[in-house]
């Protein structure tokens, strides 16, 4: 039976709760968000011996990074030329050999620390659908490989065989990249954080942001954290209006639906090598199979103004459309989650006020850009070097999206017309 749970909350390795902050305290770095941002700058901080108080609203996990979809993915959505385009050369070079070795990032971390992640390192596929995503396959493909990346295109027989259909016939696979269990990723982290010194408090709300003789004063319900600095890491779900942050994306929803574990020779077909997968439409399909072998399929857009059917019935033509011989699967689980969306699908850095610094709008690249950007702010902090973060920090006011609440409106009125022209075959 189908039931809207996050099945990550169900398959990842459980870890205590952590306390609610009740006293005051002081730290030399306060953190106020437990995704992947938060935590990698926690431990990359406290690996070299920084007191370190990270803040999270809810639970490790709550937001974003525990409901993702859980590829470990290189770069942006923009190719590597427009980049440059929107960056210029140095930056946008910077920027792209910079998400390049993420993925090496992240792998690192769970393999020095032992972290059960459930994660492979087996490349992941970005799927042509149609003539017009075949050829930004190829225009990706010679981008990647004149820039040295490990990537290849797979044609016909080869093709088939790592999606596991043969309505794709072409795919480019990236060797760098791979998927884990997202939650227990961010819950491993959460651990190492605090083997290594750091101090977690759950449950713990910001109100106020407010600085006093040279300190920050970070204020929660119930006691307040006295920082030298702070790293605001909250990106698509910040909370309050005790900053700004918020404003400088539009809410994008993403929906995914897991099938029950798939045994069986056609089911065995799907995705043979444990890839990830997503596909060139307007409004991208992802697909991966999880540690117990089930199919998740996931897409852009939210529950609101829809029948509970929507989704089931798009998960269904979905499966039709690209594996055929398959009985009808039984779905088991479905969940919602947010990511922070820019035009040009190029995340901001900013350092709003001296001693504070944030990073928002992933555009759902969060694994990789917030385990980035997490050792950099920290780098940034150790070294004083502005040259350890990736991109030229931004102001707020440069930064703000123009009518961003309309523009998330829109968007999701747009993607529901594109999802039900697919269950009715107008678009293909």
């Amino acid at each position: 039976m189908l039931q809207e749970q996050c099945l990550w909350s169900v398959t990842a390795p459980k870890i205590h709760p952590y306390d609610e902050l009740r006293s005051d305290t002081q730290t030399s770095v306060c953190i106020i968000g437990g995704g992947y941002t938060g935590l990698s700058a926690a431990i990359h901080l406290a690996e070299k011996g920084v007191k370190v108080t990270l803040l999270e609203s809810q639970s490790i996990g709550s937001g974003g990074s525990g409901k993702s979809v859980g590829l470990v993915n290189a770069g942006t959505w923009a190719r590597p030329d427009d980049l440059n385009i929107a960056l210029g050369e140095v930056e946008g070079e910077r920027l792209t050999e910079a998400l390049g070795h993420a993925p090496s990032l992240v792998f690192d971390l769970i393999s020095r620390y032992g972290i059960d992640a459930q994660a492979t390192q087996n490349g992941n596929i970005h799927m042509a659908h149609n003539a017009k995503g075949e050829a930004d396959v190829d225009i990706r493909y010679e981008q990647l490989q004149r820039r040295g990346v490990n990537v290849e295109v797979l044609t016909g027989s080869r093709c088939h065989e790592y999606c596991g259909t043969t309505n794709i016939n072409k795919a480019l696979l990236d060797h760098r990249t791979g998927t884990l269990n997202p939650l227990a990723y961010v819950n491993g982290l959460a651990k190492v954080a605090t083997e290594l010194g750091v101090t977690i408090y759950e449950h713990s709300t910001v109100n106020t942001l407010e600085k006093s003789d040279g300190e920050w004063y970070v204020r929660t319900p119930k006691a307040s954290v006295k920082a030298e600095r702070v790293i605001i890491a909250t990106n698509a779900y910040t909370e309050g209006e005790w900053t700004e942050v918020s404003k400088t994306f539009y809410f994008v929803s993403y929906y995914q639906i897991a099938s029950e574990p798939l045994t069986g020779e056609l089911a065995d077909r799907i995705l043979p090598h444990k890839n990830g997968a997503w596909d060139t439409r307007l409004a991208l399909s992802s697909f991966r199979r999880d540690h117990d072998g089930r199919l998740l399929l996931g897409t852009v857009g939210g529950r609101a103004c829809k029948p509970k059917s929507f989704y089931q019935s798009w998960a269904d033509c979905v499966q039709k459309s690209y594996y055929p011989d398959l009985p009808k699967f039984n779905w088991q689980y479905e969940w919602y989650g947010n990511f922070g969306f820019t035009q040009d699908h190029i995340f901001r850095v900013l350092e709003p006020d001296e001693g504070v610094l944030t990073a928002t709008a992933y555009n759902g690249r969060g694994i990789t850009t917030g385990t980035l950007m997490g050792k950099c702010f920290a780098d940034y902090i150790l070294t004083g070097d502005r040259s350890s973060i990736p991109l030229p920090f931004k102001t707020l006011k440069e930064s703000k999206v123009a009518l961003s609440s309309m523009k998330s409106v829109f968007t999701e009125v747009g993607l529901t017309l594109y999802h039900a022209g697919q269950c009715l075959k107008i678009i293909r």
